[in-house]
């Protein structure tokens, strides 16, 4: 008996299961991406998906898994003539996120290809996913190349494999399906259009369904066999209702009428490109033989729009997906064929029920589901996370002033708080601002060369850009440098005693490529969001400079951390994560008043980078201070000495440093390029971020105070 979680036995998430079985019945939808808060079923649910797929007749023998009916005629593995065919299950494949290249698409003998001709193949993941299940956990943390190579495999139904002019190709039609918690990042907009549906799950709020998730999960826990035998029927009776899918499958009609509507919706939500039409168009016909039915209604059109658009409609940047159903509904009424079919039953597109019904406690797919117990969902604590906290911003106050002269800091009396409070008395607070327009940022990176993750900030050596220079292997082999290598053999022909065309290669002669790209760096954001910003009226525009940065780090694939400082402390707002809508959200509450304790902002930035750098060495950090330069307090020694001495601590481990200077206004005091120079960075001001600026050049400091580049700032159209 199967120790996988029954899924019938899953509760509630009703998309979810529709969109898996969708697939299980017809692979071509094009898959799904699952976007969900942590604990919420979502691996569960795929790995019990595996257990209802149809056995798959294969070739004996065949490393490919080729259909004996009709074999692959590229197949590396053969030709297999009259092979003799072999019954087994359906095989779910899991991707590792750490997974190399040849680990995905398998790995090509390049020394044999070179030196006896032979095409010695070693198949990869794709190739033992073929007519099976790719499971892809945490699918956004994977390298931008491997999600290319696994997308395009998925969208052409082959994996191609290249090595130097020798080529090796196999088939890989498979089912993917691909899980992501979006507070760790999302995936680029092009990627999410190549997977054909999505759907958004959270933990059920419900205590009732909450309690069933739970009573199953541990009862699973308890006698794994003993539970799933008790979904056996089930699982059963919805194994046939798939192979009765599939068999329908070809026999549903999709008219003129239909096509005419999906057209309309996804013109409608101004979709970019065919795909989602041909999504939509394979989901409805898909949905009508889920249900039975050989002809397409307008409610098979209304779900294939719910699960096909929300990724890919056109959105602001940081915007979750969604779809208005509103209009969605009033599309699907001005553009209905008048022959339009009865719509499905209420039943139609739900599973088989479980042993007490769809809407009882034991309700198969309706009641409730793994993750509220299982590996990845809520357990025994509760089924899933908490609700989250909603984030409230205290309502304005008292207006900061300008700071007057003769005054501390920031505009208090002597011996008192910025605002004219007394000493000790809690900070004024005001209400959060709307940030200012994004614009194109210059592109701030870190000098030298680095080996961090591929992205698109600083130079690297990686594992794609272009070839500088030749090494020999340091492990497996990776891209061969074919010149390099020849010219290494070349003085040994004669003495191994070559005496054919071919040429004698070792495994010393090989070399491989050192390529240089771009990497992912750690943008580490300092702001100053004490009263002298909100007195000066600057806060608007410093946080629409920060969000165009964020948008710039989204781009270039950067993680990203945020720490804020005002009153007496600083706080990490945003912990180093690779969400950077997180940032956003947390920008756009950030609230402003009180002192300016520089100072402990950039100590608590030498905190957080000190224990980035234990978790990830390779993962350079770039410091960003969004700042006027100014820092109030009281005690010796004075805050602006106390924040220079910080800065020179950052400098002095040589960490690559820009401030933002955010003074204004006709008298400026340069405090922000002073503390620039503590940094050994450079100064920018809000002007000169932006990427069409014509206010001046922003200087390269070289060495350690002026010597040495800390970054460069270069226009973001010249990003290789």
């Amino acid at each position: 008996m199967s120790a996988r979680y029954p899924f019938t036995a899953v509760v509630g998430m009703d998309d979810l299961r529709l969109a898996l079985l969708l697939n299980a019945v017809s692979p071509a939808v094009g898959g799904v991406l699952v976007r969900g808060e942590k604990g919420t079923a979502k691996s569960t649910a795929v790995r019990a998906l595996a257990e209802l797929l149809p056995e798959v007749a294969v070739v004996g023998g065949c490393r490919f898994s080729c259909d004996p009916a009709a074999p692959d005629p590229g197949c590396p593995d053969g030709p297999h003539g009259a092979a003799e065919a072999a019954h087994r299950p359906a095989r779910m494949v899991e991707l590792p996120v750490g997974a190399s290249e040849d680990r995905l698409v398998g790995a090509l003998d390049i020394e044999r290809a070179l030196a006896e001709g032979v095409k010695s193949f070693e198949p990869g993941l794709l190739a033992r996913a073929h007519r099976g299940l790719l499971y892809v956990d945490e699918v956004n943390l994977l390298h931008d190349h491997l999600i290319d190579l696994l997308l395009d495999a998925a969208a052409m139904g082959a994996s191609y494999v290249e090595r130097e002019g020798v080529s090796v190709r196999h088939a890989a039609r498979f089912l993917l399906v691909g899980t992501m918690n979006p507070e760790e990042g999302e995936l680029r907009p092009q990627l999410l259009d190549r997977f054909g549906l999505t759907v958004e799950v959270a933990a059920d709020r419900d205590p009732e369904r909450r309690v069933e998730v739970v009573r199953r999960r541990l009862a699973f826990d308890d006698a794994p066999a003993a539970f799933a035998a008790r979904w056996a029927a089930d699982e059963t009776a919805l194994r046939g209702r798939i192979a009765a899918a599939r068999a329908l499958l070809p026999s549903v009609r999709l008219g003129d009428g239909v096509l005419r509507q999906i057209a309309s919706v996804c013109a409608g939500f101004e979709v970019d490109g065919m795909r989602a039409d041909l999504v939509m168009a394979r989901t409805a016909t898909t949905l009508a033989a889920w249900a039975g039915r050989t002809e397409v209604a307008t409610e098979d059109v209304r779900q294939a729009a719910l699960l096909a658009l929300p990724h890919r409609r056109r959105r602001a940047p940081f915007d979750a997906p969604g779809l208005d159903e509103e209009k969605l509904d009033r599309i699907l009424e001005e553009s209905a064929p008048e022959d339009d079919p009865e719509p499905p039953g209420p039943q139609d597109d739900e599973p088989p029920s479980g042993p007490e019904g769809p809407d009882g406690p034991e309700g198969g797919p309706d009641g409730g589901g793994p993750d509220g117990g299982g590996p990845d969902g809520g357990g025994p604590d509760g089924g899933g996370a908490p609700p989250p906290r909603e984030e409230t911003v205290p309502g304005p106050r008292e207006q900061e002033t300008e700071p007057a002269p003769g005054r501390d800091g920031d505009g208090g009396e002597p011996g008192g708080e910025p605002d004219g409070r007394p000493a000790g008395a809690p900070a004024a607070q005001q209400a959060a601002v709307a940030a200012g327009e994004p614009f194109a940022t210059r592109r701030l990176d870190v000098p030298g060369l680095g080996a961090g993750v591929d992205g698109r900030r600083s130079r690297a050596r990686t594992a794609h850009g272009r070839t500088t220079g030749a090494r020999r292997p340091r492990g497996a082999l990776g891209k061969l440098h074919l010149a390099a290598t020849l010219h290494a053999a070349a003085p040994h022909q004669r003495a191994r005693g070559r005496r054919g065309p071919g040429l004698v290669v070792r495994r010393d002669d090989l070399r491989e490529a050192v390529r240089e790209g771009r990497e992912g760096n750690l943008v580490l954001f300092v702001v100053d969001a004490s009263g002298s910003m909100a007195a000066r009226k600057r806060m608007s525009a410093v946080k629409g400079a920060v969000l165009s940065l964020l948008l710039d780090a989204y781009q270039r694939r950067d993680k990203i951390g945020m720490i804020t400082f005002r009153g007496r402390e600083a706080e990490l707002a945003l912990p180093p994560t690779s969400s950077v809508e997180a940032g956003a959200a947390r920008l756009a509450s950030l609230p402003t008043g009180g002192r300016t304790p520089l100072a402990e902002g950039l100590l608590k930035a030498h905190e957080v980078l000190r224990v980035e750098r234990l978790r990830d060495a390779s993962r350079r950090p770039l410091l960003v201070v969004v700042t006027d330069g100014r820092a109030t307090g009281s005690g010796a020694p004075s805050p602006l000495e106390r924040a220079a001495r910080a800065g020179r601590l950052l400098g002095a481990e040589g960490v690559a440093s820009v401030v933002v200077d955010c003074e204004s206004g006709p008298v400026r005091l340069g405090l922000a390029g002073a503390l620039a120079r503590e940094l050994g960075g450079a100064a920018v001001t809000l002007d000169e971020l932006r990427a069409d600026s014509v206010s001046g050049l922003v200087r390269d400091l070289r060495g350690g105070r002026g010597a040495s580049a800390a970054h460069h700032i270069q226009d973001s159209r010249k990003v290789a």
